[in-house]
């Protein structure tokens, strides 16, 4: 057990249980984090000091377990994670906690989750902030089906593919769900249109590791968007980038901008 875990709470949403926390200033604004695939709400953002980043700043911090993650149900079914029922997971949280409206940051597939969130529910996001996600967003990021045979392959050591061993590693260590990741690998990559992204308009914020070969450039997708900054995560990668000082900083001025 971490150390300084947060207490999970737990809802309903598609026939689904949710685990979240709520924790920070329960009279700061509110921010809704959504963590990457095969991660949850305690690796991405707790362990790599998000939690306390946005406590100390006097935020009320909320997060999700994304279905098939964490301490949230786990469906089997490929047809259960489609990333716009994950936005609607996070946005049914909202409602659950009596939120009208919240900033909203997401990592990696998170980040895709947010920005689905944010077209479906503009009245219901002051501002989004996406991380280690740039045009990748729109052109897809590459072939996902090898991680997904990596986390049905019988061990570690069946696994040649590079980016497949870095997941299923990964899922190892986080103690997960392999069928469930799987599933989720297989339907959450639906892909956000140049014209769709354009749509986009509030304030938004992408932080991307230049040392990211999943992501694609942060500047490229910025671009698409009226009111987007990109910000480089100097020698960071994909896995790196998330708890770096440089992305805190830069998401405390933002946030700090448009509060």
């Amino acid at each position: 057990m971490h150390l300084n875990a947060p207490a999970f709470s737990s809802f309903q949403h598609d026939r689904l249980k949710l685990a979240f926390f709520d924790e920070g200033d329960p009279a700061g604004d509110p921010i809704l984090l959504i963590h990457g695939f095969a991660s949850s709400a305690l690796v991405n953002w707790v362990h790599p000091g998000w939690l306390k980043t946005l406590g100390d700043a006097g935020y009320r911090v909320i997060a999700i377990d994304n279905r098939g993650h964490g301490r949230s149900d786990k469906p089997h079914e490929p047809s259960r994670y489609h990333v716009p029922l994950m936005a609607a997971d996070a946005i049914a949280l909202l409602d659950h906690l009596g939120i009208r409206q919240a900033h909203v940051m997401g990592y990696s597939m998170g980040a895709r989750i947010t920005a689905f969130a944010a077209l479906a529910f503009p009245h219901r996001i002051r501002t989004v902030i996406l991380g280690g996600l740039g045009i990748g967003m729109v052109t897809g990021v590459g072939d996902w089906d090898p991680i997904a045979d990596a986390l049905l392959a019988p061990s570690l050591d069946d696994v040649t593919h590079e980016r497949g061993r870095m997941f299923r590693a990964f899922a190892d260590q986080t103690k997960s769900d392999r069928l469930a990741l799987a599933a989720c690998i297989r339907t959450s990559r639906d892909l956000l249109s140049a014209e769709q992204m354009a749509k986009i308009d509030m304030p938004v914020l992408i932080g991307v590791g230049t040392r990211d070969d999943i992501a694609g450039s942060p500047q490229e997708l910025a671009m698409l968007m009226p009111h987007a900054e990109a910000l480089d995560i100097p020698n960071r990668d994909h896995m790196l980038a998330v708890g770096d000082r440089v992305f805190k900083k830069a998401a405390l001025e933002f946030l700090h901008k448009h509060s």
